[in-house]
């Protein structure tokens, strides 16, 4: 058999093959091509240390396929690889070009070398309406080498400014041409790039102070582009002439003040590189060194004369600033006010005594401004002149204080009327009522009267306050306060009466579906004192807040209790509002339903098949009868026995309405599992669809298996043709072939010789 004695010397056969081919490559006689005479030659790019594929058009079925290389400036030659289709082999000298393999007829070339620069000849042997055909393919491969990281290079990394700097961006390799791109970031601040610098070198002459900071190149070629690290240009300047600063900043004549018992600072700065170093004197006495001075409180003792030296080490150079610094202070105190009566006259007096420097004092009212003096004034006026209600203001100012200080005096009576009120104690057991009436010089006298117009407890001033034993018999009973004035007649009052709390809620029955939320609400009508408002539960609890799925939001008279993701377990039934206060309490219900939403359609499962490898399965279902739903739930469990099994678990639920069919993965290979798919509307689930296990997907071989028959019968009877054909044009490669004696019924195929050539073949199908 051929397919028997073909796996004895299969070595034979290429070697045999590849004789053949330059054989007729040296005869000279025409042999017949397909694709005659022209022969170009395609340009083939390739980056070094990648994989490039050099395509062979070899044509149906080729019986030999023969790459070889020709090197740049070389005209020899040299042989790549080789396959027959069966088998392929590849010469040690190919290693040059990098990792060589075959792929069909096309050359693979992985991790380029730049030895691969060259000519690439492919040679394929094929047979056409019954006679041998060679075709070859010309490709000329050009390897680029990517370009190499760049580096900058500085002519002087640290220059004094004013001299030149020459900045050079390097590359070890790369294919040509090569451009460059330049980029500057200070220290401080965004990377720049340098518009128009597009060589490998530039000149900064001169340089200075705004060329210090960090520069980068990059470099780009056909291959890729490369940026490379930093370098840093640091240029020596300075020191200039220092600045000196104040905080907090205030400006005298002389120089800066500042205030006594505060934190000043004072802040030199001379523009140096490197930084300079600083030194602080007062009064031509060193007292600090460092770029800030700071007085953590200042006091009289600090006035003086400030003096900041800057000098820069590197360049030994010195600069100086002297400022004059004074401290103010304020008066003790604040400015006082009086009024001194005298006959048919007012008097104001306004005294602050002390102060660097004095305090300036003015009085003003309702005519305007007064007089102004510092430290201390005096303001008459004929009390004529003087109409309830005037206010008389005097106001000192001092530039150690902000704002200014001031002192009031207001001849006139209380503004309205009195206001009541009534608030409860801890726990209720007392009432306390308030009456109140500012203002008024002098003071108004306030009182609590009862029902009977009795004085309950004293007078005071400006404000009454009486308490009340809690009981409920005092709810309907009112109260009055009266306030008394030398300027105001009659007597003003005001009434308050006790009352027990009244509530409204908006709708005594409210309806929601499960999974919604819903607001209660409940409005205080009247109560008095001011009544609490609470919120009880369907089990009579007190609602808190804080309290999981519920919400309280008070406002003014009001309290909404809101509840979200409504349960019909846990959140159905009679709510109560309640109010209490110390005379009584009151309370109404509102009953709450959670409704469910109606049943969505069942499902049943169409479909379920495994995947690849059983890793994953995909479903398809559908859905029978009228109903509305929201999206799908598809569970599965472990049907075989061990842990876990029997336990229904979700494998999806994000599947929208609309479809019907999902791709299920992550399952284990080894596991029998069992799904169902169930429908929903909302909160609101359906039957469960029927229970079932994946099957199996349909595979059909027998198109493969007829494909690769057909395949071998033609490359057996094209490669005994081949053999028989050499076999005859050159009877002296085999000097003891002779003609074998053929048996009756036997393919001539089948037939033995006495040297025989194995041939293999080797039948690839593909359904």
């Amino acid at each position: 058999m051929v397919g028997q004695r073909a796996q004895h010397q299969p070595v034979s056969l290429l070697l045999l093959i590849r004789l053949c081919l330059l054989h007729l490559r040296a005869s000279g006689q025409p042999h017949p091509t397909l694709d005659s005479p022209a022969e170009e030659v395609v340009s083939v790019q390739g980056v070094r240390g990648s994989s490039v594929e050099l395509a062979c058009s070899s044509g149906p079925a080729p019986l030999l396929v023969l790459w070889s290389f020709t090197p740049l400036g070389s005209l020899v030659p040299r042989p790549v690889a080789i396959t027959d289709g069966a088998m392929s082999k590849v010469e040690a000298v190919a290693s040059a070009l990098g990792v060589v393999s075959l792929r069909n007829s096309s050359l693979v070339l992985g991790e380029l070398r730049e030895g691969a620069r060259g000519h690439f000849l492919c040679q394929v042997l094929h047979v056409a309406s019954g006679q041998l055909y060679t075709t070859y393919s010309h490709l000329m491969l050009a390897v680029l080498v990517p370009v190499s990281k760049p580096q900058v290079r500085l002519s002087n990394p640290s220059p004094v400014e004013g001299a030149s700097v020459v900045a050079t961006c390097a590359v070890r390799e790369g294919t040509e041409p090569v451009t460059f791109a330049w980029q500057h970031r200070a220290t401080r601040g965004l990377g720049e790039a340098l518009v128009g610098v597009t060589e490998p070198l530039f000149q900064l002459d001169p340089v200075n102070r705004t060329h210090l900071g960090w520069y980068m190149c990059s470099a780009r070629n056909s291959v890729n582009r490369l940026s490379s690290e930093g370098a840093f240009l640091d240029v020596i300047y300075g020191p200039d002439k220092p600045v000196i600063t104040v905080e907090p900043l205030g400006l005298t004549e002389e120089g800066f003040w500042a205030s006594e018992k505060e934190e000043v600072t004072l802040s030199c700065l001379a523009a140096s590189n490197p930084p300079s170093h600083y030194v602080w004197l007062r009064d031509h006495t060193q007292v600090r060194t460092g770029p800030t001075y700071v007085i953590t409180r200042a006091g009289r003792a600090h006035t003086g004369l400030y003096t900041c030296l800057a000098r820069n080490s590197y360049l030994d150079t010195r600069t100086q600033t002297t400022i004059q610094l004074t401290i103010y202070y304020p008066p003790e105190g604040q400015p006082s006010c009086a009024v001194l009566p005298g006959p048919g006259a007012v008097t104001l007096l306004c005294t602050w005594p002390g102060g660097l420097p004095p305090a300036q004092l003015q009085w003003e009212g309702p005519q305007g401004p007064g007089p102004t003096a510092p430290s201390n004034i005096t303001w008459s006026h004929a009390a004529t002149q003087l109409p309830s209600g005037s206010v008389f203001t005097c106001t000192g100012q001092h530039p150690a204080l902000a704002p200014s200080a001031l002192c009031t005096v207001t001849l006139w009576e209380p503004l309205g009327r009195p206001t009541c009120w009534s608030t409860a104690t801890m726990g209720d057991q007392f009432i306390m009522l308030s009456c109140e009436w500012p203002g008024g010089e002098p003071p108004a006298t306030l009182g609590w009267l009862d029902e009977q117009q009795q004085p309950l407890g004293g007078s005071s001033s400006s404000m009454a306050v009486h308490l009340l034993q809690a009981q409920e018999d005092l709810a309907g009973q009112e109260f009055t306060c009266r306030g008394t004035h030398l300027l105001r007649t009659p007597d003003p009052h005001c009434h308050l009466r006790l009352e027990a709390p009244q509530l409204d809620v908006a709708e005594p029955r409210v309806s929601v579906f499960e999974g919604g939320e819903v607001w209660l609400e409940c409005s205080l009508r009247q109560g008095t004192p001011p009544a609490q408002l609470l919120w009880l539960g369907p089990q009579q609890q007190q609602v808190e807040p804080g309290t999981l799925g519920f919400m309280l939001h008070p406002e003014r008279t009001q309290l909404r209790l809101g509840i979200r993701d409504a349960d019909p377990t846990r959140h159905r039934g009679t709510y109560q509002c309640v109010a209490r206060n110390a005379v009584g309490n009151s309370s109404r219900s509102v009953l709450l339903e959670v409704l469910r939403y109606p049943a969505p359609p069942n499902v049943t499962i169409r479909r379920l098949t495994y995947g690849r490898h059983r890793r994953e399965v995909q479903l398809q279902w559908a859905i029978a009868g009228p109903g509305n739903l929201t999206g799908f739930l598809v569970q599965r469990k472990a049907s075989a026995l061990g842990p876990g099994a029997g336990a229904w678990e979700i494998a999806a639920s994000d599947i929208e309405p609309e479809s019907r069919g999902r791709r299920l993965g992550g399952l284990d290979p080894g596991v029998l599992y069992a799904f169902r798919i169930l429908a929903l509307n909302h909160h609101t689930a359906g039957h469960p669809s029927e229970v079932k296990i994946p099957a199996d997907p349909p595979f059909s071989a027998y198109p493969a298996v007829l494909g690769a028959a057909g395949t071998g019968m033609v490359v057996a009877t094209v490669a005994s043709l081949l053999v028989f054909q050499y076999a005859a044009r050159h009877p002296e490669t085999f000097p003891r072939l002779e003609t074998p004696t053929t048996t009756p019924g036997l393919d001539p195929a089948q037939e033995t010789t006495d040297a025989p050539v194995n041939v293999t073949i080797t039948v690839t199908a593909t359904p």
